[in-house]
């Protein structure tokens, strides 16, 4: 498995489309907020992480350049998202919007731009001529979109002006994406999966946590583990404690069978968290 190696000494999946190399283990930092998101993000660089996932909604983008302007880590070795918000997706907004992303980020580029939501006033079209202004620029490397549904993914992807890198959309055992997933393993593209870890509710069931036991693991680092043996998959789990982020990075140690990635995967009845 190729990577890069964490503090533990064990090697982060990478992967690899369009030139972007993206750690399969990504921190969210939704919710989190002042002080404590500074810390936490640089706490994450500490400890290995090198994918950071913020968006203009969080309101922590400033928090985020923060701790990237003090972490010794090379700004070129972070892979970093950020989103556009549905109320500016017209022309002139996603380029003002992101600007203003940068400078609270500190940095020229971001490495993903995403539409947060897709909208049902702007033209998709609109919003994609102005993406094409900032991938010209430079000032995103590469673009996507997320909590698109199957259906408003297939006219996406057609019309987009570089390929689609990603669709980030809430992903968990108990909440399928076959058919968004499907989309992505046949079309070049990686499904980011959000509350990987389902916000803290309950995944305290026999089946999670009886391979938890056998492999002496965590029912998270079981959980995460699951998400990086898909292809094409990338998980960005929200974690404030450096405690829970080496938790849940330190999984590329143990490999789960075909019995096991199976059985979570029938754990699915359709649960969400994120309403929209």
């Amino acid at each position: 498995m190729k990577g890069n190696h964490t503090e533990s000494g064990e090697t982060m999946k990478i992967i690899q489309l369009y030139g972007a190399k993206i750690p399969a283990i990504g921190l969210g930092t939704w919710d989190l907020r002042g002080s404590e998101c500074v810390q936490a993000v640089m706490s994450a660089l500490e400890i290995g992480y090198r994918h950071l996932d913020t968006a203009q909604f969080y309101q922590n983008e400033e928090e985020v350049g923060k701790a990237l302007s003090q972490s010794p880590v090379r700004r070129e070795d972070i892979f970093l998202t950020t989103k556009v918000w549905p109320t500016y997706l017209h022309y002139q907004d996603v380029i003002a919007t992101l600007g203003e992303s940068l400078r609270k980020l500190r940095t020229d580029y971001v490495d993903l731009f995403l539409i947060h939501w897709p909208s049902l006033s702007v033209p998709l079209e609109e919003t994609f001529e102005a993406m094409k202004v900032l991938l010209e620029q430079g000032k995103t490397r590469y673009i996507g979109v997320s909590n698109f549904s199957a259906e408003q993914l297939e006219p996406a992807y057609a019309m987009a002006p570089a390929p689609l890198l990603t669709n980030q959309v809430e992903y968990h055992p108990l909440l399928s994406q076959k058919e968004i997933l499907q989309f992505c393993q046949k079309h070049e593209m990686f499904l980011t999966a959000y509350c990987p870890l389902v916000r803290g509710r309950s995944l305290q069931n026999t089946i999670i946590k009886d391979i938890a036991s056998k492999y002496g693991k965590s029912i998270a680092q079981v959980t995460l583990r699951w998400f990086i043996q898909q292809e094409k998959v990338v998980a960005i789990p929200k974690a404030l404690r450096p405690e829970h982020q080496k938790e849940n990075i330190e999984i590329f140690d143990f490999e789960l069978n075909e019995d096991e990635m199976k059985a979570i995967s029938h754990l699915d009845r359709g649960e969400r968290v994120v309403t929209g």
